[in-house]
């Protein structure tokens, strides 16, 4: 799920230059460029959550192989129309491209909010690759339903990961980035060994004996919510949707020859939003039948979801280092963007200090196990926030001619904050949000009402105050 250093590593070949320019002809890369990337970054230490937490919701088999397959297929397909369609027409950062839209002083606002919420997602890896460190020591691990740091063991390997995490990325990406490329084979091969291994664990032999470790489904673990197709679909969909309809990754495909390249993100869902995904559900899968996991559940009781101790089962300590490395390999890249994040509402502050800042910050956020254990929840509201910030992209590049609006407004009039863009997000955001937690509503079910609400808003609100200013 992870890509967050694709755009440094592509940055990093193109000369880390044309943040506020068009990339040039002579810089733009073809689609095996992306492929690579796009199969390795998605294979991350967010997956060795991700698929134990579908199991915690009841979800079916035909739920979680069908859902997954056609929920994918939406990610991909809104990278490809949306995202590389737009990137290779104007060939702009997503910070340069919102500063245009919207004026400096509202980019910072969303520069404050991506920032902090990387740091929360890099906490949560800090988590995993803790439970992976804290094997050797017979660390207890992290219940499904723990909010607050269960020991002082526990406490101990988060600051010391979160520390040495924060100062490898301090000291810049170049060094991180090819550390990541050489690592992401690893980790995907410790996936499809774990996978493997977990279906020889339950004596899976035939298709039909695949399809019934989940069966029909059962119910939710306690403290989860009932998963049906439609949640499964939906949520893979939007697990990215800060990235593709949110439009991050127009950093990424500005360097793309063709919008076609954008069909390469395909190896990032089917590799590691699918692959991935379900060999760590089969690992979990492979605990839920220990004597451990029964006498919980027949407690009442929620079963921990500890990647390392569920790697470490199926392939001993080449899965505790394949978690340590898939969660290194997600924090240290994400404390860095967000540490540029923050760089770009204070920009006197170094990149050093400011990427210590953010690795603090996701430090204090691993503490909290919550940060993992609700890990399908916090990427549901991350794309939530965001992504409406990437309709006004969209409906502006679309439907500019028939709204009658003037494109770029905030450059062409000299504004520092768009109170179109600004009132479009806000009323989305707010009601949405409200019929989420009013109507108990699943908050990615909303996300695409929002995503569309924000847009049509910002044409409506754009062409009223562009009107008036004439």
């Amino acid at each position: 799920m992870s890509q967050f250093n694709i755009e440094e590593e592509i940055e990093d070949i193109a000369g880390g230059e044309f943040e506020r320019v068009p990339v040039p002809t002579s810089k733009l890369k073809s689609w095996k460029s992306f492929l690579g990337m796009y199969a390795g970054e998605h294979a991350a230490g967010t997956e060795f959550v991700i698929g134990p937490l579908f199991l915690t919701t009841g979800v079916s088999a035909f739920d979680l192989i069908v859902g997954l397959l056609l929920g994918n297929l939406l990610a991909v397909l809104s990278w490809r129309f949306l995202t590389a369609e737009i990137a290779v027409k104007y060939r702009l950062t997503l910070y340069y491209q919102l500063e245009k839209i919207c004026g400096k002083n509202l980019v910072t606002g969303y520069n404050l909010a991506n920032g902090v919420l990387f740091c929360f997602l890099a906490g949560s890896m800090i988590t995993v690759s803790a439970t992976a460190v804290g094997i050797p020591f017979n660390m207890e691990m992290p219940k499904l339903t723990d909010t607050m740091p269960n020991g002082m063991t526990w406490i101990i390997i988060v600051i010391a990961l979160g520390v040495v995490i924060s100062l490898i990325a301090s000291k810049g990406y170049e060094t991180v980035s090819k550390a990541a490329n050489w690592m992401s084979p690893v980790i995907v091969l410790a996936f499809l060994a774990c996978g493997i291994v977990a279906l020889n664990q339950l004596g899976v032999g035939s298709l039909s004996e695949f399809w019934n470790i989940w069966g029909e489904g059962s119910e939710p673990f306690p403290g989860q919510i009932k998963y049906t197709f439609w949640h499964v679909v939906i949520w893979s969909w939007f697990a990215n949707a800060a990235m593709h309809v949110g439009m991050s990754d127009l950093s990424v495909f500005r360097f793309a020859k063709k919008a076609s390249s954008g069909w390469t993100t395909a190896a990032g869902m089917y590799v590691g939003h699918y692959m991935a995904w379900i060999a760590a559900a089969l690992l979990y899968a492979v605990y839920l039948k220990s004597p451990e996991a029964q006498g919980l559940l027949s407690n009442g009781e929620a079963p921990t979801v500890a990647p390392g101790p569920l790697a470490y089962n199926a392939i001993g300590i080449f899965g505790i280092i394949a978690v340590v490395l898939a969660g290194w390999t997600t924090a240290n890249p994400t404390i860095y963007r967000a540490g540029l994040a923050f760089q770009a509402i204070v920009p006197k502050l170094s990149t050093f200090w400011v990427t210590i800042i953010a690795g603090t910050l996701a430090t204090v956020a691993g503490l909290f196990p919550a940060f993992a254990m609700k890990l399908l929840g916090f990427v549901a509201l991350y794309g939530f926030i965001l992504a409406p910030f990437g309709a006004i992209i969209v409906f502006e590049h679309f439907f500019h001619k028939q709204a009658g609006i003037v494109k770029n407004y905030a450059e062409v009039a000299n504004l520092k904050f768009n109170k179109a863009v600004f009132f479009a997000w806000a009323i989305s955001f707010g009601l949405f949000y409200f019929i989420s937690v009013q109507f108990d509503v699943f908050l990615s079910f909303v996300t695409l009402p929002a995503w569309l609400l924000c847009g049509v808003l910002f044409l409506v609100f754009s062409k009223r105050i562009q009107k008036s200013s004439k």
